[in-house]
């Protein structure tokens, strides 16, 4: 067996004030990032007005995703080879240097640039702080602690359209980013000294950087076909087919390289490992499926419901306080319930109940049963979250945290934006494909009222099928017994 540079049996276990000061500072550095993606929104036309230029601003939110879904799998591997506090500080200070270059743009152009370099530091602030709560706890206490993450997307998911709006109107669109800069110095300064504290997994690896350049180039090429396809383009157009052929090519080299590398960037064994498969594919349907709900539902709110632009942001409330809420139910349940699974299982099952009440009475049901409706929906799906994570953890070695968490992430945001594409191509294309429709014309009345209740009920029928796909691969998953102290579970996976 490999030596690790140092084991946490050579530190002693940490105190729940350690790991209430770990988690804080983490907490920071992940509200970074999520408050970024929801903040920067609301603001996009008054920066687009400013800088002169409307018909290239979708690239100011593209070019930040390009960037943060690309390197999400490269964090973990650099996590395990150098340790988590130089990975996560690394990633906040690079966060930092592309929100200042982004306030200080003075072209679109400059600001797309600026938003990719945002990106490459964003992309792993997420998974990084679940590798760090798995490094600090033992599976079987773990799933308490994922409530901290939804409880993270819940604030964002909040204050992000609120202040985005304010900031924008009210100062100038730059104080979006000029904020990041005292948030995430505090972040570092919490996480330099907090970070000191935490076990130490990692081993010596090298990182095969062919293989992240051929994962990179694939995964570009996927995102500009799900973002371009149908909206600047059409699905058969030359332009997409071809960026799809060429990401299936890369694709394949990629694949190829995982087997023919000496250390691959993804080790075949956490590929092979039917937990993290299966527990990857089945929280890569649900967080898919809801992340589609939450960028179209506002589309029907406005077309269908007959609400305003800044209503129908609030109309989603409900969708996320479900989640949290059913996350913070589950992850409880984990430390008490042999069979874990049975949490979720429920719970998928309540959210495609919910569904199908959409499904029926689209167009036909009042605001509050609707909403009501969602709280449901979101509180059954909020379930599978942190089984879904701890259940991968647990799967693996603790120097092989980084890696899988980050892959299991990466693979979650893939499908998540296959997904909305899914959802898009539902809306957009029911309308008219190829034919200039967006969701702006939508709701500036392009299309009537049936029309959008017709569509929607498509949509939430492909709803209905990413829960169902999610609850179907979540059965197939092995659960697992969680091992309590970290040490145990090191030796009961390495067959010690």
């Amino acid at each position: 067996m490999d030596k690790r540079v140092e084991t946490d049996e050579h530190k002693p276990a940490l105190s729940e004030a350690d790991i209430r000061s770990i988690i804080i500072g983490i907490m920071l550095a992940m509200f970074l990032a999520a408050l970024d993606q929801t903040i920067v929104a609301t603001a996009m036309p008054t920066i687009g007005r400013e800088l002169g230029d409307v018909t290239h601003l979708p690239w100011v939110v593209t070019s930040y995703l390009l960037a943060s879904t690309a390197v999400t799998p490269l964090y973990g591997k650099v996590a395990d080879i150098h340790g988590r506090r130089i990975t996560l500080l690394a990633g906040i200070v690079i966060f930092i240097v592309g929100s200042v270059a982004c306030a200080l743009a003075s072209s679109l152009w400059l600001l797309v640039v600026a938003r990719f370099v945002q990106g490459l530091g964003g992309g792993g602030l997420i998974s990084m702080a679940q590798t760090i709560i798995g490094d600090m706890v033992p599976p079987k206490e773990r799933g308490k602690y994922q409530v901290y993450i939804a409880s993270v997307f819940f604030s964002s998911s909040l204050l992000g359209p609120v202040l985005g709006g304010v900031i924008s109107e009210a100062l100038h669109w730059s104080v979006i980013f000029w904020i990041n800069l005292p948030l995430g110095l505090f972040a570092y300064l919490m996480t330099d000294k907090a970070l000191k504290r935490l076990p130490r997994h990692e081993r010596p690896h090298k990182l095969d950087f062919l293989g992240a350049g051929l994962m990179t180039s694939a995964t570009v090429t996927l995102l500009l076909a799900l973002s371009w396809g149908g909206v600047h383009y059409p699905w058969a157009s030359t332009q997409i087919l071809g960026l799809i052929g060429l990401s299936a090519l890369l694709w394949i080299a990629f694949a190829i390289r995982l087997k023919t590398a000496e250390e691959p960037l993804i080790p075949l064994a956490i590929l092979a490992n039917p937990v993290v498969r299966m527990g990857t594919i089945a929280a890569g349907f649900g967080m898919g499926t809801f992340i589609g709900l939450t960028i179209y539902l506002p589309l029907y709110f406005e077309t269908v419901a007959g609400l305003s632009a800044a209503n129908s942001g609030m109309g989603l409330i409900p969708l996320t306080c479900g989640t949290v809420i059913g996350a913070t139910a589950s992850g409880r349940a984990m430390t008490l319930l042999k069979h874990y699974k049975r949490v979720p299982m429920a719970g998928l099952c309540i959210a495609l109940i919910g569904t199908a009440l959409l499904i029926a009475f689209a167009g036909r049901m009042s605001l509050i049963p609707f909403g009501i409706v969602l709280a449901v929906i979101s509180l059954g799906f909020g379930t599978l979250l942190p089984v879904a994570t701890v259940s991968i953890q647990n799967a693996v070695q603790p120097h092989q945290l980084g890696t899988t968490t980050a892959t299991a992430n990466f693979f979650r945001q893939i499908g998540g934006a296959l997904i909305v594409a899914v959802f898009g191509a539902i809306v957009l294309g029911g309308i008219g494909a190829g034919s200039g429709v967006t969701a702006e014309t939508l709701r500036a009345g392009t299309a009537d009222r049936a029309t959008m209740i017709m569509l929607f009920q498509y949509v939430f029928a492909a709803t209905f099928a990413g829960f169902a796909l999610a609850l179907f691969f979540l059965v197939r998953m092995q659960e697992m017994p969680l091992r309590g102290r970290a040490i145990e579970a090191a030796k009961e996976i390495a067959g010690e």
